[in-house]
């Protein structure tokens, strides 16, 4: 009898989970952290190199430098972020969606408080230059800025895929909160008030906050602690 052969199995590839994906940036950050902390050699070469290199341009380019303060002190301001928030917070509490609104309004002020902490508890000084550019106050790590822009995209990210936006909507939403999470991190470096590390610290904490609240969400979700107006 001619032997019957299976086909071979299909291999899926793992999901990348919210969770996974947090504990993966939450590692990550730790590790810069820690080497933050210890002063590894290679990382402080690392970050000086590169401190070095941007600020040489910059006191030579005062437009390109005028350029990025607006961009760091307006449009990807904390404060910015912070507002675009608050506007997603009022918009879900007016739909009735007041427990989403309050788990967002609560993860970006978690987020202010690890920033606000972890910049007490390192104490790590900003780079110091005889010529500076643009001046920050407090200590470097984490970069407040990176961090915010990170949990204040991803969130608005989030709620935009939740409630179904269009393709044309999300890949436009989605450019913009990359442009501006990336750009905001060079903005801080090329104007010489962040280490590289600050600014990479700030982006690892930032992304794992906001995995780590879209897998609480999500969780309580299939509880049955929640239901969208809507759902059946």
């Amino acid at each position: 009898m001619p032997s019957t052969q299976l086909p071979p199995p299909v291999r899926t590839p793992p999901r990348v989970t919210p969770f996974g994906a947090g504990a993966v940036c939450a590692l990550l950050a730790l590790v810069v952290l820690v080497l933050v902390a210890v002063r590894w050699s290679p990382l402080m070469t690392l970050d000086r190199t590169v401190a070095d290199a941007l600020h040489r341009r910059a006191v030579t380019e005062p437009g390109l430098v005028h350029a990025n303060r607006i961009l760091t002190d307006w449009a990807w301001d904390p404060w910015t972020m912070r507002a675009l928030i608050a506007v997603a917070v009022v918009a879900l509490w007016w739909r009735g969606e007041r427990l989403l609104a309050v788990w967002v309004a609560a993860t970006g002020a978690l987020g202010t408080v690890v920033q606000q902490g972890l910049k007490s508890a390192v104490g790590r000084e900003r780079p110091q230059w005889p010529d500076p550019v643009d001046s920050a106050h407090y200590t470097a790590f984490p970069s407040g800025h990176a961090m915010t822009a990170t949990v204040s995209c991803g969130l608005l990210l989030w709620l935009l895929h939740r409630h179904g936006a269009g393709p044309r909507l999300w890949r436009t939403a989605l450019v913009v909160a990359c442009v501006s999470v990336v750009g905001v991190g060079v903005t801080r470096l090329y104007l010489g008030v962040h280490w590289l590390s600050d600014v990479l610290g700030g982006w690892l904490l930032g992304a794992a906050l906001v995995g780590f609240a879209i897998a609480g969400f999500a969780r309580y979700e299939r509880r049955g602690g929640f239901r969208a107006p809507g759902r059946s």
